[in-house]
């Protein structure tokens, strides 16, 4: 309902002086539709006079931006009796008049509602009401204990009942109508047997009973919508089985009143048509039941009862009872109950279910553990719980795939706007359909007028359309999840496929992001071996990167550690100290000038050939660090940072679909160059600063079009977010993954390549679907009106349009499901 000087009440927060009631205020008096507003500092709310209710979505973006945001609450809604995509449009039109709703987003594929309100508007009750009022039954979900998949169940198996009455009323309808056509022996005895008057009365009695008992929601929730001038499908239904049944009806108890030569009964039409539809209905059911199949997968790997250790023993407890610090038994072949580290015991754990990874992961004592991954035969993990319940990582991509299967891409826009016209229209056609043949149909004018419009009325169901985009959505964001790939927004399956350039941030997204041991030069009379096992004895005791990669490598080799003493580190330059009573120098060029004048001048090599090497290790993008004794250079020691094993490929793999791909990083650009030339990438953006990376994205977007950027640290997150697809590493940090839209699972970029698969494969799909519902229509309602009769001499029977039209909606479903088997 939308009113003219509109009243409210709505609360304001982070209210503390007068200046902010002004402030305040003046943001509010700034929206357009608001007449007036008076904030109240003591009370903590504001008094608004409105236009319309429609303008409060407004009032709450202005209050955000000005720093003094309202209250809000999100609701969650199961409804029954929808059908079609005029149901959805009609329910969220209605709630979106409501005062104090912000947003109303049906789902028919799941039957929910998701509804945002401003606290202490918009009550409960009143939304309820409004969606009874419109034909539907609805109730509020508590989120925490609902079980779709329950009441899904609840309403499949009335569906099935329904349809199997239905049939059972229908058979001897069609059988006393249609048998003597099929068969004229059948017909004769039939003559023997049962007199017509008595044949007719038979027929209008199981065909009421029909219409009155499973057919009955068609009638009570379409003529209300159709006196409310607001027809859904149900309404086309309902009139076109109540045109038959009346006809008939008439043709029954009153003859005189139809034209001998049009005196047939339709009874049969009527009876056909809705257990056809109660069919299509049933297997659409179905059918929508398995796109669900992937969130109803990652539920099922949580746990009921959880082994918890109490002193010395160990006592089984409901998994809700469970809180962070409690220490907790996995036994070999049981799923780990929540997010933990590993106090004792070693197995392999299996976290293909969580990630895609295939392969089971080591895990022993300080590893971390995730919730509802599969723990092997190898031994049991005795582990202590990091999170528990909403807060394990299971509970977030249950979250996540949950919000990217309800988000509306943006070319559903397209189907809204053809589904608000589209009954009418149905409605206008189906009329002009029965002018004409009562006007040009000769004799049988009656008889085809009702045929061909009871026809264009049920074969026209908008059902198709509204299905076409969301079951995509829901089985592609519930694949991606099974293979790792995160989908937060469900937005980001169109806006990925359109992508035409790829920006990696370099360090840990292309490469592990630690430095590793690469090179060892030895230029005096001593084995790599020996080298190592001093430069380890010197950084033991050390914290720099560099220092912990040189021990982690002699560690490998299970070199030993010689005494060290005088150990002094000299900040940016490296360290000496003495081994087994030696003294040795290890770090920069700067480090042994200082400490050797005489023998390094000017902090360069003296020795061609050594310069020549330290060359070509720089020119590889490495890091070269110095060993020296007193006397003489001893080694040159390599490190980098390595590149993960499936960066090449997955870049091969963007290149190969037509992609631009860019390195960015913040090193100079000899280093990024070497590292480019190894992936294969020849566009590099070098020395680029955090707060550079988004001004880049930018810049990126004006040159390509559009751009999804991959990263994974602090520094990325605002790149991540002007970006018009970001793709965060899942291994990263939690503000990058916040500011993303897509998430991997897994630490391999070569799921990006997956991504971008996947998305064209929806939105493909998507395509396929939208062209099969409005082509069908297009087509079909044609037919159904005859226009082919003048040349084939061929009318659409009104059961077989019920038929043709349970199947639009089942191929649609079924079309949609194929991406389950997406790889």
């Amino acid at each position: 309902m939308s009113a003219a000087n509109l009243k409210v009440l709505i609360p304001v927060t982070k209210l503390t002086c007068a200046g902010c009631v002004r402030r305040a205020t003046t943001a509010l008096s700034a929206v357009p539709g608001v007449q007036q507003a008076n904030v109240n500092l003591a009370s903590g709310n504001a008094e608004l006079s409105l236009e319309a209710a429609t303008v409060l979505p407004q009032v709450v973006s202005a209050l955000e931006q000005a720093g003094y945001p309202t209250r809000t609450e999100a609701l969650l809604f199961s409804i029954r009796g929808m059908h079609c995509a005029s149901c959805v449009s009609k329910i969220e039109q209605a709630l979106r008049q409501i005062p104090g709703v912000l947003s109303a987003q049906v789902q028919l594929v799941n039957s929910q509602l998701q509804l945002s309100r401003i606290s202490g508007l918009a009550q409960t009750s009143e939304l309820l009401a409004t969606v009874q009022r419109l034909g539907y039954q609805a109730k509020v979900v508590d989120e925490q204990h609902a079980d779709p998949e329950l009441e899904q169940q609840a309403a499949q198996r009335r569906l099935k009942r329904q349809f199997w009455l239905a049939l059972a009323l229908t058979l001897p309808v069609f059988v006393l109508e249609m048998g003597g056509h099929l068969l004229p022996a059948f017909a004769a005895l039939l003559q023997r047997v049962l007199l017509p008057e008595h044949s007719a009365l038979l027929q209008f009695t199981l065909t009421t009973l029909l219409l009155a008992w499973p057919g009955r929601d068609f009638f009570r929730i379409g003529l209300p919508n159709l006196w409310r001038r607001s027809p859904d499908m149900n309404s086309l239904v309902a009139l076109g089985t109540l045109a038959a049944w009346s006809f008939s009806t008439l043709v029954t108890f009153a003859p005189e009143l139809i034209p001998q030569v049009s005196r047939h009964l339709y009874f049969e039409s009527a009876a056909v048509i809705i257990t056809l539809i109660l069919l299509g209905r049933y297997l659409e059911g179905r059918a929508r039941g398995r796109t669900g199949a992937a969130i109803r997968k990652l539920l099922g790997l949580k746990v009921s009862q959880v082994r918890v250790r109490v002193n010395d023993s160990y006592q089984d407890l409901p998994l809700a009872d469970l809180k962070v610090g409690m220490q907790f038994l996995v036994r070999p072949g049981e799923r780990i109950a929540a997010d933990a580290r590993v106090i004792s015991g070693e197995s392999w754990v299996d976290e293909s279910m969580l990630t895609g990874e295939p392969q089971p992961v080591a895990k022993q004592a300080g590893t971390v553990v995730t919730g509802g991954t599969l723990n092997g035969t190898a031994g049991a993990l005795l582990c202590e719980a990091k999170a528990v319940g909403e807060q394990t990582v299971l509970a977030q991509i249950v979250r996540l795939v949950q919000q990217a299967q309800s988000s509306r891409l943006p070319i559903q826009a397209l189907v809204d706007k053809v589904t608000a016209v589209f009954v009418p229209v149905v409605l206008l056609i189906a009329l002009l359909t029965a002018l004409l043949w009562l006007w040009l149909g000769g004799e049988q004018a009656l008889t085809q007028a009702l045929v061909n419009a009871v026809a264009v009325l049920i074969i026209a169901c908008p059902c198709a359309m509204g299905l076409a985009t969301p079951v995509s959505i829901m089985v592609g964001t519930g694949r991606a999840a099974e293979l790792g790939v995160l989908f937060r927004q469900g937005a980001a399956l169109q806006q990925l496929q359109q992508v035409r350039l790829v920006a990696f941030d370099k360090t840990g997204t292309l490469t592990q992001g630690k430095l590793a041991l690469t090179d060892i030069v030895a230029t005096a009379d001593l084995t790599a071996q020996q080298v190592l096992a001093i430069v380890a004895a010197l950084e033991q005791f050390a914290e720099h990167p560099l220092a912990q990669a040189l021990v982690a490598a002699a560690q490998t080799q299970q070199l030993p550690f010689a005494a060290t003493t005088e150990f002094q580190a000299m900040n940016g330059q490296g360290v000496t100290a003495l081994v087994d009573g030696k003294r040795y120098y290890l770090g920069n060029l700067r480090l042994l000038a200082e400490q050797l004048p005489a023998q390094f001048p000017a902090a360069e090599l003296q020795d061609a050939s050594q310069q020549q090497q330290l060359q070509q290790l720089t020119a590889a993008g490495k890091t070269v660090i110095f060993l020296a004794d007193t006397e003489r250079l001893l080694a040159m020691i390599a490190l980098a940072d390595q590149l993960r094993p499936e960066s090449q490929a997955a870049v091969q793999a963007l290149q190969q679909a037509g992609l631009t791909v860019v390195m960015v990083t913040g090193d100079q650009l000899p280093t990024a160059k070497a590292v480019a030339k190894q992936l294969g990438i020849s566009e590099v953006r070098a020395g680029v600063l955090p707060e550079g990376k988004q001004q880049l994205v930018e810049q990126l977007k004006q040159q390509y079009g559009k751009v999804a950027f991959v990263g994974d640290g602090i520094n990325d997150a605002p790149a991540l977010a002007a970006a018009d697809v970001g793709i965060a590493i899942g291994t990263g940090t939690d503000v990058a993954i916040e500011a993303a839209d897509v998430v991997l699972q897994r630490s391999d970029v070569g799921s990006v390549s997956q991504a971008l698969q996947l998305s064209a494969a929806v939105m493909r799909n998507i395509r396929q679907n939208l062209f099969w519902a409005f082509a069908y229509n297009v087509l079909l309602i044609p037919v159904a009106a005859g226009v082919l009769y003048p040349f084939t001499g061929t009318l659409l029977a009104p059961g077989l349009a019920a038929g043709a039209m349970a199947l639009s909606s089942i191929f649609v479903l079924s079309n949609a499901l194929r991406l389950q088997r997406f790889r």
